[in-house]
């Protein structure tokens, strides 16, 4: 491809719109250009390493026994309501009519889609175990896009769907998903960590996330580096204090005291206020799960994971109350709520608030407070769980370390779904003995377009790209210093044309332009392997190779150039290759 050719539109500088380094240089580097707001065009260079990615993808699912089809974009609302789902995906969900007033949308996951394709056509458990994919366009109307394409409203997707006869089955699926993700991201050239996480509206039994470490993730995990655990913080388990006794009542100390607190209604305050640590008290806040209030309680410098709460109380939804329902429940306003003195209303206390000695607590009443209270003594709680969220520091609950948490950018995402969708569905099969039961399911997503600016967000420099060779849009740009010289232009069209006949993808950048700016650009964009051919090593019968991620230079005979540019490629080929078999 000659560059004068080339559309890749590049920019000196990254719109305003850009809002983290991966965006910014997909359009500085003429990768993509936004429509609307979370909905972008990809032009050439973008195009081609999303091809390259869904190879990729493809090999490793065909490895692992997919079979690919494809599937349409619209889908009938009827199967989403047999699934329950039509009304749980909320306004995400693109929806729309047709002229005879039937309801659609535009698919932002394809689980009763799959399940229905397979419901009618496989009766018998020989023809079971089922993996079944596609690499496609999914639309979700997030409330919010940003990011570019880590959080866009249309998006490429590659979604697989299992079906087996039984757990252990599901089992063996699951097993060939989590070891094909592991090497498409190692051959994409992405470090991940693999972490546990809530299943949210998909359903299921468990899940696991690849999550790529950046300092602009928009996602949260809680990982050890000891042991290994890792999690997001939606599912990160918290440590119990030891010795946990919910049922202590014998209790030394002053009985509870009020006190006023004027107009003070955070933890910060109130710690200024009273010369107390957030530590010794509880903050009780009244939640309505499935629209009945329930009081949750934490200590005061911890936060309420809502995920773990939704889950522990198997609750459809859960949102904080308004200060009308508060004031309903408690008698007191909005920031004085407290337990003590709540009937009719479930009380869910994370693990710590029972260890809390004489704390701190809203007295239901404002402006006041309530001193010396103790679990046990003077209230207590229907529930004990670990509803909180995670913080640096907190012990592992797998080996008692310390945590890190740390920002990450999700790119690939697992489940094990059970009969959730089969069982709404119908999609049952006939097992050995004649009996009618329902396949066991589950469903494994990679997004292609986050994928790829996930690669970018990882590897780049203040110059631009550094793109791995695996999905690299062309691994050459050949640059002559001054293209009207006619030595430079022969020898660079030379070696170009020798680039082709040698299955080298690569670029001439033929523009009259000067040579800082084909550098620029060749850096902006990523070429792996830039090779300059100028006047003083032409006088040497030589040109210079340079290698974008190490910066080292070297210069060879022209001759035996394209010789050592293959091998270059093929050294790089090798080492993602053995990365991906050896789990490097």
């Amino acid at each position: 491809m000659r560059m004068s050719q080339l559309y890749a539109p590049t920019l000196r500088e990254a719109p305003a719109e850009a809002e983290i380094s991966s965006h910014a240089l997909m359009l500085r580097a003429g990768l993509i250009r936004k429509l609307v707001s979370g909905v972008y065009s990809y032009l050439p260079l973008a195009y081609r390493t999303l091809r390259k990615i869904e190879d990729i993808v493809r090999e490793e699912m065909n490895r692992a026994g997919g079979q690919e089809i494809l599937m349409s974009a619209i889908q009938p609302a009827e199967l989403w309501i047999e699934s329950g789902r039509w009304n749980d995906m909320g306004s995400e969900m693109f929806r729309l009519k047709d002229r005879n007033g039937r309801q659609f949308c535009l698919g932002p996951t394809h689980e009763e889609i799959f399940t229905f394709l397979i419901r009618d056509e496989v009766r018998s458990y020989k023809q079971l175990p089922l993996l079944l994919y596609q690499i496609q366009t999914k639309y979700r109307d997030e409330m919010r896009p940003r990011f570019g394409l880590i959080r866009a409203r249309e998006f490429i997707m590659k979604d697989l769907y299992s079906f087996d006869i039984d757990e252990a089955g599901l089992e063996r699926s699951y097993e060939k998903m989590y070891e094909a993700y592991c090497r498409t991201f190692e051959r994409s050239g992405l470090e991940y960590v693999v972490v546990e996480a809530d299943t949210g509206t998909m359903g299921g039994s468990a899940s696991h996330e690849f999550m790529v470490v950046t300092d602009t993730g928009e996602d949260l995990i809680a990982k050890c580096s000891k042991c290994g655990y890792a999690a997001n913080i939606e599912k990160a388990e918290c440590v119990a204090p030891k010795g946990l006794n919910a049922d202590r009542v014998e209790i030394d100390g002053e009985n509870p005291k009020e006190v006023i607190t004027p107009n003070i209604k955070s933890i910060d305050e109130l710690s200024s206020f009273l010369g107390k640590s957030g530590k010794d008290m509880i903050k009780t806040l009244i939640y309505l799960a499935d629209g009945q209030p329930i009081a949750a309680l934490v200590r005061g410098d911890r936060e309420i994971n809502e995920i773990k709460l939704k889950n522990f109380l198997s609750a459809f939804t859960l949102e904080l109350a308004d200060e009308a329902t508060i004031m309903e429940v408690t008698g007191g306003p909005l920031g004085f709520s407290g337990p003590i003195g709540l009937t009719g209303i479930k009380l869910v206390a994370d693990e710590e608030v029972p260890f809390i000695q004489d704390a701190v607590v809203g007295a239901n009443q404002r402006d006041k407070h309530l001193i010396n209270v103790n679990y046990g003594r003077d209230f207590s709680a229907d529930n004990i769980a670990d509803i909180r969220k995670a913080v640096e520091g907190d012990a592992c609950s797998k080996c008692g370390e310390p945590i890190e948490v740390v920002r990450t950018i999700e790119v690939g995402h697992i489940f094990k779904l059970g009969t959730k969708y089969t069982s709404a569905l119908g999609a049952t099969f006939l097992d050995e003995n004649g009996r009618e039961r329902p396949m066991i399911m589950g469903c494994y997503g990679i997004g292609v377009t986050r994928t790829m600016a996930a690669i970018i967000e990882k590897n780049h420099d203040e110059k631009g790209i550094i793109w791995p060779f695996s999905v690299a849009p062309f691994h050459v740009t050949i640059v002559p210093i001054n293209i009207k010289n006619s030595e430079q232009k022969a020898a660079a069209f030379k070696l170009y044309k020798e680039c082709l006949n040698n299955g080298v993808e690569a670029v001439i950048d033929d523009r009259d332009e000067r040579s800082g700016v084909k550098f620029n650009d060749a850096d902006l964009i990523g070429f792996p392997i830039r090779i300059t051919v100028g006047p003083r090593s032409l006088k040497e019968g030589k040109v210079e190779i340079r290698l974008r991620q190490s910066g080292k230079e070297i210069q060879v005979p022209l001759g035996s150039a394209v010789e050592k540019i293959k091998t270059l490629i093929k050294e790089a080929v090798i080492y993602e290759d053995r990365c991906s078999d050896s789990g490097i």
